[in-house]
Parts: C-alpha cells; structure tokens; sequence
C-alpha cells in the first residue's frame, strides 16, 4: 500500500525532500510488514528493490566458506539494506532476517530513479552508507574467517594426551630440574658417609645400581611421553598451517570481490549522476 507523505519526514534518507517532493515520492513507494523470524530474502536472490526501516530491526548477514554465520549489520528505524543489488542489477550479496516486527518502505528501481531526480545530492549519501557497510564487511571478513587453532585441538584431546602435554611441558622446567637435584642429594647422601650407617641409609651404596636404573626408567617413560606430545604438536602445526592458507585466500578472494562490487557501486552511482545532471540542464532551443 502507498505511504502517508508524513511518515516520510520521519525517516532520515528522504529528510532531504520538501513536502511537495515527499508526497510525490509517496504516491509511488509502498511499505511492508513482516514478523520476527521473517527471511526477507537471501544471498544469490534477485535484487530489486531496497528497504528503509521505520520500525522493528532486520539483521544482515552471511556465511563463509566454513559455514560459520557473519552478523553484517542490524538495521533499525532511519537504516536501509538491499541497495547494492537494487544499483548494479545483481544478485543480493547477504541474507536479511527481521529479528524484530518491520515495517519498513519499499522502494524499487524507478522510485530510486524518481528519488535521485528529485534531490540528486542524495546519491552521495547512498553511496556514504554503502561504502561504510563494505568497510565494515571487510573488516568482519578479516577477524571471523579465521578458526582458533586452541579450539581446533584443546577439546580434541583425549586424556592420555592431556597427560602427555602436562608431563612434557613439566620436565621442561625449572621446578623439574631443582626437584630433581633435591631427589638425588638425598639419595646420594643418605647413602655415602655417616648417613649410610642410620637405618634409613644404605639402602643403594656406591656406585647407585637402583638409582641408576630408575633414572633409566624415568627416562624411557618422559621420553614417550614428550615424543607424544610433539606428535600432536605437529599435527597442531598442521591444522595452524592450513587455517593461515584458508584465511589468506578467503582473504585475497574478499578483498578482490569488494574492490569490484565497489568499483561497480561507484561507476553506476557516477552514471546515474551523470544522467540527472544532463536531465536537469534546460534544453537548448
């Protein structure tokens, strides 16, 4: 259904426009309503129409390659979504979900056209708005592609592995290094010089045997255990190495798609632009 020239006024993209200019506008754009819950349509549909929010909100959003769900923008009242398809012709680049009762305007192609023509300095706030939600869409792209090489492994771990990493990482310390050397002072004292002859003494005399064997043993078991843990951490590395290769290529195709659908965006706000310049001069003859 049309829209009251009055509900207009309260949305900021058309505060640009004089009473006559609203009402004109109104008689051609339309308004809708949509539930929570709401798909107000998805990536790859046809794009050909934008909506100006007046009330609810609608998040916009999108999945990478590894499915998981990116929160491009919450639109509320003032905001708009779906332009960038309504401008180039193309397919819709994210999803649209209404989180909150909409009821927004909806406004096709030749209302844009009829817009631009009435307040062509508009244009440059379409294109504002454009350009910060690409920037911000880079900018999520950038941190959220990206899976915790933690998380990828840490809640993988069986408990025999847990162990490993713990011994592994204790024999590698400081606090190992000085119990030890306790153990063996110990050891050896109470088993040379007078200590050897008190009933705790003596029980491993010169030249060791039973401490020689089970530092030996100690020894074959801690290095299981370390070679274990460095088995994993090489399948760590790996898992690391193939999340860097998949971040920088989801990296590079990104950063290539927006540098296009930008330069795209640009050229055909620069021709419409054109167009109402050359539509506004006053004819000759």
């Amino acid at each position: 259904m049309s829209v009251d020239p009055e509900h207009l006024a309260d949305v900021p993209f058309f505060a640009l426009l004089d009473q006559a200019q609203r009402g004109v506008l109104a008689d051609r754009v339309e308004t809708t309503t949509a539930p929570a819950g709401t798909i107000m349509f998805s990536y790859g549909d046809p794009g050909d129409s934008l909506y100006i929010v007046r009330g609810g909100a609608v998040e916009i959003f999108s999945k990478n390659d590894t499915g998981e769900r990116i929160v491009l923008e919450t639109a509320r009242a003032g905001d708009f979504f779906g332009e960038i398809s309504l401008l180039d012709g193309g397919p819709r680049t994210a999803s649209a979900l209404v989180v909150e009762d909409l009821d927004a305007v909806v406004v096709d192609r030749e209302d844009l056209e009829e817009f631009l023509r009435l307040v062509p300095a508009a244009a440059f706030s379409l294109l504002t708005a454009s350009g910060r939600r690409l920037r911000e869409t880079s900018k999520l792209l950038r941190h959220s592609v990206s899976r915790d090489i933690n998380e990828e492994t840490e809640d993988k771990r069986t408990r025999v592995m847990k162990v490993a990493d713990w011994i592994s990482e204790f024999s590698g310390s400081l606090e190992f290094l000085f119990i030890h050397l306790g153990l063996f002072f110990v050891w050896i004292v109470l088993n040379v010089g007078p200590l050897s002859r008190t009933p705790i003494g003596n029980f491993d005399p010169f030249p060791f045997g039973l401490l020689t064997m089970v530092v030996s043993l100690e020894a074959i078991i801690l290095s299981v255990f370390v070679l274990l843990s460095q088995n994993r951490q090489v399948a760590r590395d790996r898992v690391r190495n193939d999340i860097e290769y998949q971040v920088n290529l989801k990296a590079e195709l990104e950063v290539g798609h927006l540098h296009e659908k930008f330069d795209d965006f640009h050229e055909e706000v620069m021709r419409r632009m054109s167009n109402l310049e050359k539509s506004s001069l006053p004819r000759k003859g």
